[in-house]
Order: C-alpha cells, then sequence, then structure tokens
C-alpha cells in the first residue's frame, strides 16, 4: 500500500457565501496518478488551489509530505511550491519570452545556476516533450497543442515531486490530445512524481489514473480505480461515468407540470 503524499481532511470552503466543500476528506498516494472528476462547478479547480496554498480553507488541513499547507508562512510556502508542478489549462506562457526563457523562467526564479547548466535542463525537459526544435519560437508562433507542451516542459523542469494538472484535455486534437496522455503516464514513471489529473474527459482519464475521486456535494461520493468505477452498481456513477442525460441528477431543473405552466402562461 502506498504512502499518502496529500492528506485532506474535514476540508471546508466557501466562496462568496457559496458552500464548495462541506468535510471533505481524501488521500493522494505517493507515486500514483490519481483523477479529480466532478460535474462543472463542484470545485476541482479550487481543490488543486487549495492544495498549492493559493487559497485557505475555511475548516480542515491540507498536509503535503507532513506539512500543514495552511499553517505555512510564505517563506515556507514558497520552499514547498518549488517541489510543485502545475500545468494550466490555459498554458499561461508568458508572451513576451520566447519558449527556451519561459521554461528557463523558474529555473532562474529559484535558482543561481550558470547559464551552461540552465541551457541544458531546459533542453532537456523540450526533448521530453518533442519541441526541442522550437526553443526560440514566440508562444504566439505556437499552436494549442504546442504551447501545452511547452507549458508542461515548464512545469516539470524544476523536477517536483507533485504535478498538478488542470483540464489537460480541453480542447486538444485527437493527435496531441493522444501525446499528452501519454506523457502524462510515461513522466509519473519515469520521474517518480505523483499526480493529481482533474478533467472532464472520461475516457481519457480512465485509461491513465491509478485511482479516481468524484466530487459532488462538497464530498468525495465515489472512489475506486478506473475498473471498480466502471463496475460500480450506483446508478449516479454510471450516469457521470456514461454522460447520461438523465438519472439520478435529472435532466430538467424542478418545475412544475409543463402541461399546467402553459395553461397558466407560465
Amino acid at each position: 500500500m502506498p504512502n499518502s503524499l496529500i492528506t485532506l481532511s474535514d476540508l471546508q470552503f466557501s466562496y462568496h457565501g457559496r458552500k464548495i466543500f462541506s468535510g471533505l476528506n481524501l488521500e493522494i498516494a505517493e507515486g500514483k496518478i490519481t483523477a479529480i472528476m466532478g460535474s462543472s462547478g463542484t470545485g476541482k479547480t479550487t481543490l488543486l488551489r487549495l492544495i498549492g496554498g493559493q487559497l485557505y480553507p475555511d475548516q480542515g488541513d491540507i498536509m503535503v509530505e507532513g506539512k500543514s499547507i495552511p499553517s505555512l508562512s510564505n517563506k515556507q510556502l514558497y520552499q514547498v511550491r518549488r517541489r510543485m508542478g502545475m500545468l494550466f489549462q490555459s498554458g499561461a506562457l508568458l508572451t513576451d519570452l520566447n519558449v527556451f526563457e519561459n521554461i528557463a523562467f523558474p529555473i532562474r526564479e529559484h535558482y543561481d545556476f550558470p547559464e551552461s547548466i540552465i541551457r541544458n535542463l531546459v533542453l532537456m525537459k523540450l526533448e521530453i516533450v518533442g519541441l526541442r526544435g522550437a526553443y526560440q519560437l514566440m508562444p504566439s508562433e505556437l499552436s494549442g497543442g504546442m504551447s501545452r507542451r511547452v507549458a508542461l516542459a515548464r512545469a516539470i523542469v524544476l523536477d517536483p515531486i507533485l504535478m498538478m494538472y488542470d483540464e489537460p484535455f480541453t480542447g486538444l486534437d485527437p493527435i496531441t490530445l493522444g501525446t499528452i496522455v501519454s506523457l502524462i503516464k510515461e513522466l509519473n514513471q519515469a520521474l517518480g512524481m505523483t499526480s493529481i489529473v482533474v478533467s472532464h474527459d472520461v475516457d481519457e482519464v480512465l485509461s491513465i489514473a491509478d485511482e479516481v475521486h468524484i466530487i459532488s456535494n462538497g464530498i468525495i461520493t465515489a472512489s475506486g480505480t478506473p475498473d471498480e468505477l466502471k463496475n460500480s452498481d450506483s446508478k449516479w456513477v454510471q450516469q457521470f461515468l456514461q454522460g447520461l442525460p438523465d438519472g439520478p441528477v435529472p435532466f430538467h431543473y424542478p418545475a412544475n407540470d409543463y402541461a399546467q405552466a402553459l395553461r397558466e402562461g407560465g
């Protein structure tokens, strides 16, 4: 049984008066790919921001490598974040810097390395994502898929122990999608990382995840391996995984009788 790299205990969080998490408990296994899924608005991206210390919970704790994230000082949090990588849905490349300088940016921010070492590290990571030949291009010259791969190279340039992916498959063509799916799995194994993947893409997630957790109503409502969830007798889980329009989560928003509403004019 692998150790837990991250433990979320009784996590409660509200945003502008809206309850997002209401006692969520979750353990992320070290060295594994863990998927977080759920309907839109259930707080999947918010969960990543809480783990990274960008947001603070109203109640509960977030432990990463035995450190309580909400209790850390800014200096301590800065040190912990060196060991975290994040792939944003948009890529979030710095538009005024070329590919090489985008990837070199975290190295320059955290370490005083000579240029020769920075160059080797950047080219190594670009080689991994298949874009070493694009190192001089500007972000405006990249396709959407290329931008995502450059952003991935930047996210792993400091060899993080934890890699977080926020909707990494959105808006990609089939070839690039397959490439990103393969890279996530290969990088996790080759670099010995722990990965958290937040996504709506059921097929892609189930093909690479070691464990899947589904969020609903502010808590984890279903957990298991991809096979366990596929074989679950929960009608709600099956509706979610199969994308069925109706089931425990109804297609229609609650309303009075349709025929009666027509007769009454609304």
